[in-house]
């Protein structure tokens, strides 16, 4: 299919783009890498007036370490952050989420800050945010805001972003020698959204977790924290039917033509089993 018409310009300032979003309020769709939005304007599921190139904003596109924190410019590409060392080192839930992203010729193109901000609540990057307690920074007329990851999705696609307002970078607090990460995912194939996916986070102590974070993606509406399992776990090593009845109350995810809502809380208890056996190794 071909899109319908619109409009293209190309911002070279942060006040070009607030002058264009002003000007043309929900008319406008903002283009980072494109993997998402190119594809629903080919399907019509997106129809903008204006398609506004944000690719030669200067100063978006960065890894640094700051401090206690890693931040990444919200136009950094997937195949940068696969080969930093300062993600592989401080932030490994990243780098075990990277190559389940689709395909190379994908990840040389999308962006976190476009993933993020689509906030697919099948998407692995959002589910790391909230696992990995990020902050995401947004600015707009007025200056920027920091938002919690788990404040920031809201609903499928829907996030906190105000009218006028734009991703800028992401930071993620630098791992420290007890902390442990893992990503798993349930896919047909690799490359494929997951029908189940978990990104977890934790600290360890003799004998467990002093705090952990299991974070669902592909079921629900938006990343799911599982409070219930969390709370198992923190307490001991929970056996299989205490995962999969904290499920119950944990998730409520979707039915479609991957799989059943119970079949997804198998899975997801199957997950957390693996997940909670390799932290705690």
């Amino acid at each position: 299919m071909k899109p319908a018409p619109f409009a293209y310009a190309r911002a070279n300032a942060l006040t070009e783009v607030f002058d264009c979003m002003d000007a043309h309020g929900d008319g406008v769709r903002l283009l980072a890498g494109g993997q998402s939005l190119l594809a629903t304007l080919a399907l019509r599921l997106s129809e903008p007036v204006l398609l506004l190139d944000l690719n030669h904003l200067p100063g978006t596109r960065f890894i640094e370490r700051r401090g206690d924190v890693i931040a990444i410019g919200a136009l950094t590409r997937y195949c940068q952050l696969e080969t930093d060392p300062l993600i592989a080192q401080h932030a490994p839930l990243l780098a075990q989420a990277l190559p389940h992203i689709a395909h190379p010729a994908i990840r040389n193109r999308g962006t976190i800050g476009g993933s993020i901000a689509f906030a697919d609540p099948a998407a692995e990057m959002p589910a790391c945010m909230v696992a990995l307690a990020a902050t995401l920074v947004v600015a707009g007329r007025g200056g920027e805001r920091h938002i919690a990851a788990e404040d920031f999705f809201l609903d499928m696609y829907t996030t906190a972003l105000a009218p006028g307002e734009l991703l800028v970078r992401v930071e993620i607090p630098v791992a420290a020698a007890q902390e442990r990460a893992r990503l798993n995912e349930f896919a047909r194939r690799h490359g494929d959204y997951a029908i189940v996916g978990l990104a977890a986070h934790g600290v360890k102590k003799a004998g467990g977790f002093a705090s952990l974070r299991l974070v669902y993606f592909g079921c629900g509406s938006r990343p799911v924290r599982a409070s219930n399992a969390e709370a198992l776990a923190l307490q001991g090593t929970p056996d299989f039917d205490s995962l999969r009845a904290a499920m119950e109350t944990d998730l409520d995810p979707q039915s479609d033509l991957q799989a059943a809502p119970d079949t997804r809380r198998h899975l997801a208890a199957v997950l957390a089993q693996r997940t909670l056996a390799v932290l705690a190794a």
